[in-house]
């Protein structure tokens, strides 16, 4: 009988691995071309076993896991192991053949060999700013069809033997409005998987093939009895918990529903009862879905425990095909990380039920405008993807956070001094939005205001945003949370207020363009105590 292994050991090897991860996001930040991955962050790193479990993932974008756990699954399942050889990498984005949550995010995949066998695979994923589709961005609440939101990629091979796949390559280059960014960030993709391959190779020489294997086991059922010993603090029961999101109609809203049952040291959770799927592109694909919920129980039964796949193995989720958090093709889902933000709230809100003294606010999630047209000082055409930080809604026992993502969220905003090198645009004001976060006995965080002037002739704007029709809801007696807004020219004689889901439109040279995203919720009742 095999003895059990040395704890301290197997906290070497999985600390070993992390380190690796952590490097991978190192190398991939630092050598991609675009603002959005080497400034903004939004990329994220992992490693996986055999199986197909995490084990470790950097941390960078939460909602990035749900993308590359499905897209490791979709290779195992597409792929046969004897036809993948050492040096091969996979891509796929597609949320309904490859693994994706959306389309702009990239996976690239490469298995580790041992002894002619796979023992691991290293992952990244890396937001690109445009990967073709109805409108630059690749991403707009207004989308109706996946068709609609870019190239869509099932688990395919951009390397075969450590040879890039030259006409994968370019079909993909071709497919998108700024190539050479494109080819930039995919070969810093490449890199990064290079080092994870080669790390986790010299981690396996040092300790061998079996303790290395027996090592990961070993830490994924270590994390896996943190979170039943956690459970078992909890009351078996059945919780329930909603909130909304804008609808596909100006003044209505699509209801998020989601039960939790609690029992046996299991967490069961059931998103039955919400609405069917939307026409545009707020829907919520699988992977995102598993990602929040595993985010959310991570958060508050055990933020300390290890972020890695023996969490996965005490839930369960559930959820109705053709709804909003299971969508069928083609539905567009472009905007899940905004709807995902919503979502989230749900999630924590109904663990909280089964927590006695915990409970949450509403939370403003972050909003998107894509600006794009032609550099007056370069000739060339340009995106600009960006995603404004929201803020957190109050708890039962702490105010609320300012100028901050939500859960599942995790890129940060440009700086102003990159976005002003890159592209013909001006920051006029960024501050934080003063009064945006609902009042209570703990108030809401604050969300941001964020100015744009257009510094080009041919410049055009894309938006989507959330809790724009539906504010972030406060709790307990606290207050809702201001509502998210664009505007044009809000400080001239005509202000105009935007819709949150626009295309396209064109803004004149000067035009300021101002993006105010939602506060948070507030907890309690403001006359109850003070305010924190």
């Amino acid at each position: 009988m095999t003895q059990p292994l040395d704890p301290v050991t197997t906290e070497i090897i999985a600390r070993h691995v992390i380190s690796t991860a952590e490097e991978m996001g190192a190398v991939l930040m630092r050598t991609a071309f675009s603002p959005n991955i080497k400034e903004r962050h939004d990329c994220s790193t992992a490693i996986f076993n055999a199986k197909g479990e995490v084990v470790a993932q950097a941390e960078h974008v939460p909602i990035h896991l749900g993308s590359m756990i499905g897209a490791v699954e979709s290779i195992k399942q597409r792929v046969a192991e004897s036809d993948i050889v050492p040096g091969d990498m996979f891509i796929a984005n597609d949320p309904y053949n490859g693994g994706g949550s959306h389309l702009p995010d990239l996976n690239l995949i490469a298995p580790v060999f041992h002894d002619g066998r796979i023992i691991a695979y290293v992952a990244n994923i890396a937001h690109h700013a445009d990967v073709g589709g109805m409108v630059p961005g690749s991403e707009a609440a207004i989308c109706e069809s996946i068709f609609q939101e870019g190239l869509r990629l099932p688990p395919v091979r951009l390397m075969r033997a450590g040879e890039v796949m030259r006409d994968l390559f370019d079909i993909i280059l071709l497919n998108s409005r700024t190539p050479d960014e494109r080819a930039g960030d995919l070969n810093a993709q490449l890199a990064a998987n290079r080092i994870g391959v080669r790390g986790i190779e010299a981690l396996i020489a040092r300790h061998g093939a079996a303790l290395f294997e027996r090592a990961l086991d070993s830490y994924l059922d270590f994390t896996e009895r943190r979170f039943r010993a956690a459970i078992a603090d909890l009351p078996d029961g059945c919780y329930a918990a909603e909130d909304f999101l804008g609808g596909d109609e100006p003044g209505t809203l699509a209801r998020l529903a989601c039960t939790l049952t609690v029992r046996k040291g299991r967490l069961s959770f059931d998103f039955t009862g919400t609405d069917p799927q939307l026409r545009y592109a707020r829907n919520i694909p699988n992977q995102a879905l598993i990602a929040t919920v595993y985010c959310a129980v991570k958060a508050l039964l055990d933020p300390d425990a290890p972020a890695n796949g023996g969490a996965f193995r005490v839930v369960n989720i559930v959820a109705p095909a053709g709804c909003i958090v299971q969508p069928v093709a083609p539905a567009a889902v472009g905007t899940r990380s905004i709807s995902c933000s919503v979502l989230s709230d749900v999630v924590l809100n109904v663990l909280a039920a089964a927590m006695p003294g915990r409970g949450f606010a509403g939370s403003g999630p972050h909003h998107l405008l894509v600006l794009s047209g032609t550099d007056p000082r370069t000739g060339r055409f340009f995106v600009d993807y960006e995603t404004v930080a929201g803020a957190l809604g109050a708890q039962s026992d702490c105010d609320g956070l300012d100028a901050v993502r939500t859960l599942t969220s995790g890129s940060a905003n440009l700086p102003v001094e990159a976005l002003e090198h890159a592209f013909p645009l001006r920051i006029e004001r960024y501050a934080l939005r003063e009064g945006s976060g609902g009042t209570g006995a703990y108030r809401g965080g604050d969300g941001i205001v964020r100015d744009f002037r257009i510094l080009g002739d041919d410049i055009t704007v894309s938006l989507s945003g959330e809790r724009q029709q539906a504010p972030a809801p406060g709790a307990a007696g606290g207050a809702d949370g201001a509502r998210g807004m664009f505007q044009l020219n809000p400080d001239g004689p005509s202000p105009q207020t935007l819709s949150a889901a626009l295309r396209e439109l064109p803004l004149p040279r000067d035009t300021i363009i101002r993006v105010a995203t939602p506060g948070g919720g507030g907890w309690g009742d403001p006359q109850g105590g003070d305010a924190g």
